[in-house]
């Protein structure tokens, strides 16, 4: 598989090279999974005796990396650059540096405060779908599937938090709207969907095709808020919303495998377009999503058996993917860009991360069927 040291390599490179909201908490993540399991919501118990851990920030790299990078003085937690779930997306470390015992009382204020007025922009201030679904745009309704990692986990984790089940259901109400009007009959998820109207501005992206990179945030922002829930004080009142989520994340996956047909064994840049380039970003971010699925007690019985066998092929294709000198992935997709590969030698901020989540996944997969007589790490 992926040497560790390539990891920690692949981590630096998202660590230098991330400059925007989204991939500052995608690295976050990739953080506190790969360095910090214990206190990632896939661990058995991410909320000790139903509450938040309280994390010293000198102990949590994740912590340390992301603290300068959110702003306390303005409605969001970072520029939002027109986007409602960006900046939204820091929403966790903020509640967990609100918590921290590193921090003066009053500094943890100014965290809380900054983490409810984020909270309210994104429920209250930013426009809906006739269904409910939470804009990805500030300006104009607009359904990105991207928001699924965004938001939804944040909604759930601090639902936890703060004993406030009413957002947990809701963290899952926004999976549910974006599925009913993003999915397509093969199970995919169209990149971007706009409800256009006279106030729409002339200039709005479109992109009505199934984005892998797309699909892989929903999925695996699906298994985030699943693995909150399961693990919450919740988890016997949230079961329907569970099986909900595992029938959601499913059917993305099987619509990938169905068109899994690259020689490379790498996933396309589009699952509906057999043309498309081969890419490592989607592929590695869709198996973290399998991984993660099968490791949940119960939700794993679904996506178990030929799902990791599946994933774990793609683990393998994304290895080879990787140079082992620098930690750089190749090919993938301009995240800005959806359509253009990256060229030659330049960084995708988030597909970096994406290789660390994988590795974290598989990683805790394998040592907990090790655990159980399955498969072990060395034979992989």
């Amino acid at each position: 598989m992926i040497p560790q040291d390539v990891i920690e390599k692949a981590l630096s490179r998202a660590q230098e090279s991330a400059s925007h909201s989204w991939e500052h908490s995608t690295v976050f993540e990739a953080l506190l999974e790969y360095r910090n399991p214990p206190y990632s919501v896939f661990s058995p118990d991410p909320f000790p005796n139903g509450e938040t851990p309280r994390l010293k920030i000198e102990d949590i790299d994740a912590l340390r990396y992301v603290r300068p990078l959110i702003r306390t003085d303005t409605p969001t937690l970072s520029e939002d650059n027109g986007s409602s779930a960006d900046p939204a997306s820091l929403c966790l470390p903020a509640l967990l540096l609100s918590l921290s015992p590193s921090l003066s009382p009053s500094t943890q204020t100014t965290y809380s405060t900054a983490l409810s007025r984020q909270l309210h922009q994104l429920l209250k201030e930013t426009p809906r779908f006739p269904n409910g679904a939470l804009s990805h745009r500030t300006t104009h309704p607009s359904l990105w599937s991207d928001f699924i990692y965004m938001a939804p986990p944040i909604l759930a984790y601090t639902g936890v938090s703060t004993h406030n089940p009413s957002l947990l259901h809701e963290s899952v109400r926004q999976c549910e709207s974006y599925c009913e009007i993003l999915r397509t009959p093969s199970g995919a998820w169209r990149h971007i969907a706009n409800l256009t109207s006279s106030s729409t501005p002339e200039k709005v992206k479109q992109d009505n095709g199934a984005w892998t990179t797309s699909n892989a945030w929903a999925a695996a922002g699906m298994a985030r808020v699943l693995a909150t829930l399961l693990h919450s004080p919740f988890a016997a009142h949230t079961t329907a919303e569970q099986t909900s989520l595992v029938g959601m994340i499913k059917g993305i996956v099987d619509a990938a495998r169905s068109v899994d047909t690259h020689p490379s064994r790498l996933l396309r840049n589009y699952l509906d377009d057999e043309t498309a380039f081969a890419e490592v970003a989607g592929t590695a971010l869709m198996a973290a999503a399998v991984f993660r699925v099968a490791g949940l007690e119960g939700a794993g019985e679904v996506l178990g058996g030929g799902y990791t066998a599946w994933a774990t092929e793609k683990m393998r294709a994304v290895a080879q993917h990787v140079d082992v000198r620098t930690g750089v992935a190749a090919p993938v997709v301009n995240s800005l860009k959806e359509s253009q590969q990256m060229p030659p030698g330049e960084i995708n901020p988030e597909a970096q991360a994406f290789v660390v989540l994988l590795f974290a996944a598989w990683r805790d997969w394998s040592q907990a069927e090790s655990s159980k007589g399955g498969y072990f790490l060395d034979q992989l």
